[in-house]
């Protein structure tokens, strides 16, 4: 709601000014510097009424609550006036306490004595009134749950939480809706067309089918129709198999292509190689290669499924026990062949469209013979074999991965920071720039577990390891929270260093024995907002701390000079520890030695996120300089690839709205993930997340499937592999996250 207020003014002030109507502008203008309400904004509010309790201003903050009641609070049900009645008694008591704990005891003494006629008839406060003469407050029995800390972050946490639900619950005025409403219908419309496009596509496939199905049927010659021997198996695979728009939606029809037609098995297209002579191929010869022994000549005849062009040998024993079934057609041997020919062309000119010359010769030698067993193909000339088989034969080329489904989470009403999936894929932790935390499942239905209010901004999250229930909170404020998802309350909480209070980065260890903890010092706005850089790097420290024992274990050695470390990722076993700067030095570090093993310059400017790769060989980096760099950490700081991406992949990142609005958000969290293999990248866009092929040469990366979805820019992606389906999270400025479920398509 507070956004949609903040926009309202916006489009009102710009309506005014429109109008030529400067006077009223100006009242406008003053009465949203002196709105009580904060635009509608809880933390706005929250600080309004600390501001009160902290300078010991108790008229400020009686006439403030007195505001808050008359213009929200008196308008809510009688069965929440006992509840309104609370919170105002915790605030009074949270006001005295916090007199005595700054050890002004006539701020003390005053509350009593003008709140007396007030107070003095309520049950709950007739024994506060000898709290100013109790020597040690903070040590009796019935005042000291009152000084603990967990009792002042309850009442505020509880606080925050029901005016905000009270904001979210107001009946709002149609201005106020005009955001949403326009964003609705701009979903409906592209709805519309999404579902228009699959409808014309699904006819068209319908359509097509037929006119397919009517072709076989008159096309085919009678003695062939029943001849499963003599090749009719491929041509119902390769009937079904028609090229299908790769831009339509996959249907049933779609996955059909990769099942078996009853009891008929698919039959793989051979390939071509350099050892088979053109002849042979031009002619569709089955006769298994002179340099193979005799067992595997034998095995290729018994076991080979033969296309129809490959009956035009009559020297193979399946080919006369076919001429004997069908003895019935009683035509000569050569005849009967040559027509079996003429159906093989006339077979492609229905299923394939007129391909390019080098696309024919690819389809020409893909139907040839077995690949020698002394010249085996490498892999790139099997890959291009395999494409133009596909292509001379009809088939579509396969992508890697086929998107099920698309969900969407909305439970957030700000910009993302982090977005992080537990180690068994089973809950996600997601943070935005207001610091709520929300913790939900997606298998089976997507629910969410726990929602984390904070009263200090939060910067950066983590999942231990082992238990996996437990998330590791790093704030603003020099605190790192270890929070039991399950029973929903913190464990502990780890004060860092007061002088670095920005935690920047959480790892755990996979052991779950000890996390990573990066602080630095103050130097740029909590919630990622755009700010001017310093001129220097951040001071800042990474140290290690033990999760049993919640102490500090040491503290690692940044050389040339302390800095800001902004990312930080274990290998496997936890043994490395690498970690990207603000200075733009990666470094790895011997977590067996406690020691750095190796550091480079890789980026100029700040490193945003960094990585080990599958088989922890190298690293790979992203940086401010916008590039995505692969490097050897066997030999220090030599790169394997580079490549440049977009700034919507790196960013910062830039949000627009109405009014010339603008919101810039500098990367936290995750900027690319990997796959179950290794070999697929997940990296942010514009309008969601994009997944890239690795391709270990120049480019580094290969585009491979856009998974859209996104209406603001991805700041933050995740992908998890621990279900059989893997699941690719991308996070966005407007707060939605989108859960894209993808299968593999093995070749």
């Amino acid at each position: 709601m507070a956004s949609a207020v903040e926009r309202t003014d916006e489009h009102v002030r710009e309506y005014l000014m429109y109008r030529g109507f400067t006077s009223t502008l100006k009242h406008l203008d003053t009465d949203i510097k002196a709105d009580k309400e904060k635009g509608f904004r809880v933390d706005k509010i929250m600080e309004q009424l600390q501001q009160f309790v902290q300078s010991f201003d108790l008229f400020g903050l009686k006439e403030y609550w007195l505001y808050l009641d008359r213009r929200l609070l008196c308008r809510l049900e009688d069965v929440y006036r006992s509840t309104v009645n609370k919170l105002r008694t915790s605030l009074y008591r949270y006001y005295v306490i916090n007199t005595i704990q700054k050890g002004n005891l006539e701020k003390t003494q005053e509350f009593f004595q003008k709140q007396a006629l007030e107070l003095q008839g309520q049950v709950e406060w007739r024994d506060w009134f000898i709290l100013p003469f109790i020597p040690a407050p903070d040590q009796n029995p019935a005042f000291s749950p009152y000084f603990s800390r967990q009792w002042a972050d309850t009442f505020l946490v509880s606080l925050h939480n029901f005016l905000s639900v009270l904001f979210q619950c107001m009946p709002q005025p149609v201005l106020l809706s005009f955001d949403a409403e326009v964003q609705k219908a701009t979903g409906l419309a592209e709805e519309n067309e999404q579902l228009s496009q699959l409808l014309f596509a699904l006819q068209t496939e319908s359509r097509d089918q037929r006119e397919g199905d009517e072709m076989v049927h008159h096309k085919l010659p009678v003695y062939v129709q029943n001849m499963d021997r003599l090749g009719d198996t491929e041509l119902d695979l390769v009937s079904s198999q028609r090229p299908v728009s790769t831009a339509t939606t996959p249907s049933r029809n779609f996955f059909s292509t990769f099942l078996p037609q009853g009891r008929r098995t698919p039959v793989k297209l051979p390939q071509f190689t350099a050892g088979s002579s053109p002849s042979q191929a031009a002619a569709g010869r089955k006769d298994p290669p002179l340099n193979l022994p005799a067992k595997s000549k034998e095995a290729v005849q018994a076991n080979e499924v033969k296309p129809v062009s490959s009956q035009a040998s009559t020297s193979e024993p399946k080919s006369s026990q076919s001429h004997q079934s069908h003895q019935s057609t009683s035509q000569p041997s050569h005849p009967r062949h040559k027509k079996v020919q003429d159906h093989e062309k006339e077979r492609k000119e229905l299923f394939s469209k007129p391909p390019p010359q080098t696309a024919e010769k690819r389809g020409e030698a893909g139907e040839g013979e077995l690949p020698e067993a002394s010249e085996p193909p490498d892999a790139s000339s099997h890959s291009r074999s395999c494409r133009g088989a596909a292509e001379g034969g009809g088939l579509s080329v396969e992508q890697p991965f086929i998107k099920l489904s698309q969900e969407e989470y909305g439970e957030h009403h700000s910009s993302i920071m982090h977005c992080r999936v537990d180690c068994s894929g089973r809950r996600v932790a997601s943070l935005d720039v207001d610091g709520v935390i929300k913790v939900w499942s997606f298998n089976p239905i997507m629910q969410t577990k726990a929602t984390i209010m904070s009263k200090s901004a939060l910067l950066s999250l983590e999942w231990a390891t082992k238990p996996d229930r437990l998330l590791l909170l790093g704030s603003g404020v020099g605190t790192v929270r270890l929070y039991d998802t399950d029973a929903k309350k913190n464990l502990y909480e780890m004060n860092i260093d007061e002088t670095h209070p920005r935690i920047l980065s959480l790892a755990c260890s996979p052991s779950g024995s000890s996390f990573v903890c990066s602080a630095a010092a103050l130097g740029r706005p909590a919630g990622g907002e755009s700010a001017p850089r310093p001129p220097a790097p951040v001071s800042g420290q990474l140290l290690l701390w033990d999760t049993k024992t919640v102490k500090q274990q040491l503290q690692f050695s940044l050389e040339p000079e302390p800095v800001a470390i902004n990312c930080t990722a274990f290998n496997h076993n936890g043994n490395l520890l690498v970690t990207g700067a603000a200075d733009g030095v990666i470094r790895l570090f011997d977590m067996q030695r406690y020691e750095s093993a190796m550091s480079w310059r890789a980026h100029d400017g700040e490193v945003y996120s960094v990585e080990f790769s599958y088989d922890e060989n190298t690293v790979f980096s992203i940086g401010e300089d916008g590039k995505f760099i692969q490097w050897n950490i066997h030999r220090c700081g030599v790169k394997q690839s580079e490549q440049v991406l977009p700034q919507d992949a790196t960013g910062p990142f830039v949000l627009s709205g109405y009014s010339g609005y603008k919101q810039v958000q500098v990367p936290r969290g995750r900027l690319f993930a990997f796959d179950s293999e290794g070999q697929h990248i997940l990296t942010c866009s514009s309008s969601g997340g994009l997944i890239y092929r690795l391709t270990n040469g120049e480019p580094a990366l290969e585009s491979m499937l856009p998974l859209g979805g996104h209406k603001a820019p991805v700041v933050t992606v995740d992908w998890c592999s621990a279900v059989d389906c893997g699941t690719c999270l991308t996070a966005s400025m407007d707060g939605k996250i989108k859960l894209s479920t993808l299968l593999a398509q093995k070749p």
